[in-house]
């Protein structure tokens, strides 16, 4: 630390002197799981009028006025715990067990740890069974998903005024690994998270906006991180079927005695296996097969070792988009100068889970490898170092377009990629105490090489090729690192960051380079444990396909995007927790994907709106949620009326009742509602929205469960997916420029049962 870091901190220590001198002794302990000994983050200590929250490694530290002053322990979703801290120059491990969710033990705190999104996603999914990596995905509020090529492949992602496609403009990763794969065949980004197991998920993180130093590349609408568990409170085997020829069997298997566990040592194993063949006329025959293992070890007090490893595999048949003018009479369509017309409907009308192209299908393969050590180096240093592996494979046959480009053969395309993935991430972080101010330096480093053979081709309905659009291997390494300072003291966080990426990219031995400085600054003010206020600005990117990189075709390497929230956390009354943003987010380019396989620059974009949500428990067992999301997407640089961003959501709201009874009742009901959107930039087609409910009800008991969901209770008629799209039908003569879509699914229910062993 130099000279003058050292002459700030201690005028600021100096200042806030006062408020600190009735504190005599410093407390330390670890706060961990009795059933499963494993550590227990960001649960609430009190003590003397004071609150320390603990890390990811559940530990914590608080100044007492004496050994004899009384401790309270809480956590949502566990029981509250009250202790004398005893003597206090000795590490308490204090061991508490899984209890009724009250928010009345959500506290408003002004540590580091007390993350605000924390909260919600605590709450939601303590409350909301899961089973399945969409269910996952819904849990973060104001994001929807959507298929539009079958369950097979990556959900297209809408989030804070982003069609975000399949994962340009959201860094999604589990347990650190990142899920985006760069220059990918389908999309910049693409983010499949159907291999992640729900049964094994302990935690999700998310943060929006590009305010965080340790998020890179795609974080700029935010990011999305899902932690997997290191250890099992029980085994289970469950059972699934329902409608549309469903089933599921998923399983969870503790390894290891109880006596391992104790010494600090948990192995499992888990997997699932789905099929389905959906809604369709056309059966989807979508198989999905995944396998789980998770190995963790403790050695001795200051290092932990865990090892994972993961494989899936799915195959699919969709049925895909169709135009509008294929299900109805009297649509609406596009001429070439961009004036509207009805369009008269070509032979005869199908359903609208009919299928028009029945050659499209699609695979995918997926394995992973994780191994992390953790380490605590003592005087208060951690390190972490993280490596990981993936083996990826994708093929995809798909016809969005039918004849409008080939009205011999049709426009059938053929994508196609292999791809190896290395990479590590590390974290050397320092706590340093003042008084009961504290410092936090963090320095990250990371480095990711991802190895790619694509093709892009065209192929008749035989398979039989007939174009190649783009082949080649491609090469890209993202290295980056960052510099984080975190300063506590009384009711304020100040975070300072800063954050460079240098990305090199190789196609047809061609290479490019760039690098990017991403700065971050956060405050936050906790005005007391009822109210916090907090501001976010930053810089963060999404790169560049190397494709397009290498072939200069108009587009940024890594074009940059610039944000800021004005937030409020706030409780109201005791069971009442309230998070609202105000935001803004400035891209210096847009990317658009195109049906022939390329990236088009779609110029800057501005996009601002409010966040609100709302958790509230109206009784002991009952539970509401309530989530809106308003958001003004445009282009920068056109004209009013013709700056419309395509798809891009503009009012989002989630919501419900969950109930949890003691008798082992349990469940809820939601809603989902989309705003209708632009389908193009002047807003002379629309994407029609949505209002779909859904419905859950268990009976857990200690050794078994039984489970009923429904998907759209109310059986509404719903598009889950539309786009423009130039479509020419068999019997047509010539393109039509309207909207496509793919249908939303209609009333679906599922029965499933579980034992607990």
């Amino acid at each position: 630390m130099n000279t003058l870091k050292k002459v700030v901190l201690l005028a600021i220590i100096a200042a806030f002197t006062a408020q600190f001198a009735q504190a005599q002794y410093l407390v330390k302990g670890k706060v961990i799981d009795s059933a499963t000994r494993q550590p227990i983050q960001y649960a609430t200590i009190y003590a003397d009028g004071r609150t320390s929250v603990t890390n990811q490694d559940g530990d914590f530290r608080i100044p007492v006025a004496s050994d004899t002053s009384t401790v309270k322990i809480s956590c949502i979703g566990c029981k509250s715990k009250i202790m004398t801290c005893g003597m206090t120059g000795q590490k308490m491990i204090i061991s508490i067990s899984k209890g009724a969710i009250d928010l009345n033990e959500v506290v408003i705190s002004p540590q580091l740890s007390a993350n605000s999104f924390h909260t919600l996603s605590t709450v939601d999914l303590s409350l909301r069974p899961v089973n399945s990596s969409q269910d996952l995905m819904r849990l973060v509020p104001g994001l929807f998903i959507a298929q539009h090529m079958g369950g097979g492949k990556a959900e297209q992602i809408f989030v804070r005024g982003f069609d975000a496609d399949h994962g340009t403009d959201l860094d999604v990763s589990v347990d650190g690994m990142p899920v985006n794969l760069v220059s990918h065949v389908h999309g910049q980004g693409y983010a499949d998270l159907h291999f992640l197991i729900p049964e094994t998920v302990s935690t999700y993180d998310f943060g929006k906006g590009p305010y965080y130093a340790g998020h890179g590349d795609f974080a700029t609408a935010g990011y999305l991180n899902y932690t997997t568990k290191d250890a099992l409170d029980r085994s289970m085997i469950s059972l699934e079927g329902g409608r549309f020829n469903t089933f599921r069997i998923a399983g969870a298997i503790d390894l290891l005695s109880t006596r391992a566990k104790q010494n600090g040592e948990n192995a499992y194993i888990a997997g699932e296996y789905n099929y389905t063949d959906g809604p369709f006329q056309l059966a989807e025959h979508y198989k999905r097969f995944n396998l789980f293992g998770k190995y963790t070890k403790q050695f001795g007090a200051n290092n932990k070792l865990s090892l994972s490893a993961s494989t899936f595999s799915t195959s699919w048949i969709p049925s895909g988009e169709i135009p509008e003018r294929a299900v109805a009479n009297g649509t609406t369509a596009i001429d070439d100068e961009g004036n509207i017309y009805t369009v008269v409907s070509p032979g005869t009308l199908i359903n609208r889970f009919g299928t028009i192209d029945s050659a499209q299908n699609g695979k995918s393969t997926r394995t992973n490898v994780i191994a992390k050590l953790n380490s605590d180096l003592k005087n208060d240093w951690t390190l972490e170092n993280e490596l990981y592996y993936t083996h990826y494979t994708f093929q995809l046959h798909v016809n969005s377009t039918f004849f409008a480009e080939d009205n011999e053969n049709g426009d059938e395309r053929f994508q196609n990629e292999t791809r190896d993935m290395f990479g590590y991430n590390g974290k050397l972080s320092k706590r340093s105490y003042y008084g009961n101010s504290n410092l936090t330096s963090t320095l990250g480093i990371a480095d990711r090489i991802d190895k790619t053979y694509a093709l892009y081709a065209g192929v008749d309905r035989q398979d039989v090729l007939l174009d190649v659009i783009n082949s080649g291997d491609v090469k890209e390494n993202n290295a980056n690192a960052y510099i984080d300072e975190t300063f506590e003291t009384g009711k304020w966080l100040i975070n300072f960051a800063a954050r460079i990426d240098y990305l090199h990219f190789n196609y047809h031995d061609t290479t490019q380079n760039k690098a990017i400085i991403s700065p971050k600054f956060n405050i936050q003010y906790t005005a007391n444990n009822q109210v916090q206020f907090y501001l976010k600005a930053g810089k963060g990117f999404h790169s560049n396909d190397a494709r397009a990189v290498i072939g200069n075709n108009g587009l940024q390497t890594l074009p940059a995007a610039y944000g800021a929230d004005l937030g409020i956390n706030w409780k109201p009354i005791p069971h009442l927790y309230l998070n609202a943003a105000l935001w803004y987010l400035y891209l210096q380019q847009e990317f658009v994907y195109t049906d022939d396989g390329t990236i088009e620059p779609g110029g800057k974009t501005r996009r601002e709106g409010i966040d609100l949500s709302a958790r509230y428990q109206l009784a002991k067992w009952l539970f509401a949620d309530l989530n809106v999301n308003l958001a003004k997407p445009r282009l920068v640089d056109a004209p009013s009326g013709e700056n419309y961003l395509p798809l891009a959501p503009t009012f989002t709201s989630t919501g419900g009742l969950d109930f949890k009874f003691a008798n082992g009742i349990n469940g809820g009901i939601s809603y989902r509602y989309m705003h209708r959107r632009p389908g193009n930039e002047n807003y002379s087609l629309v994407a029609d929205g949505y209002y779909v409910t859904d419905l859950k009800v268990n009976y857990t008991q200690k050794r078994y469960e039984i489970g009923l969901s429904v998907e759209n209770l109310l059986n509404t008629k719903w598009n889950e997916f539309e786009a423009e799209e130039v479509t020419q039908l068999r019997s047509e003569t010539a393109p039509v420029d309207q909207m496509s879509f793919t249908p939303g699914t209609p009333f679906y229910a599922k029965l499933r049962v579980a034992l607990f062993f």
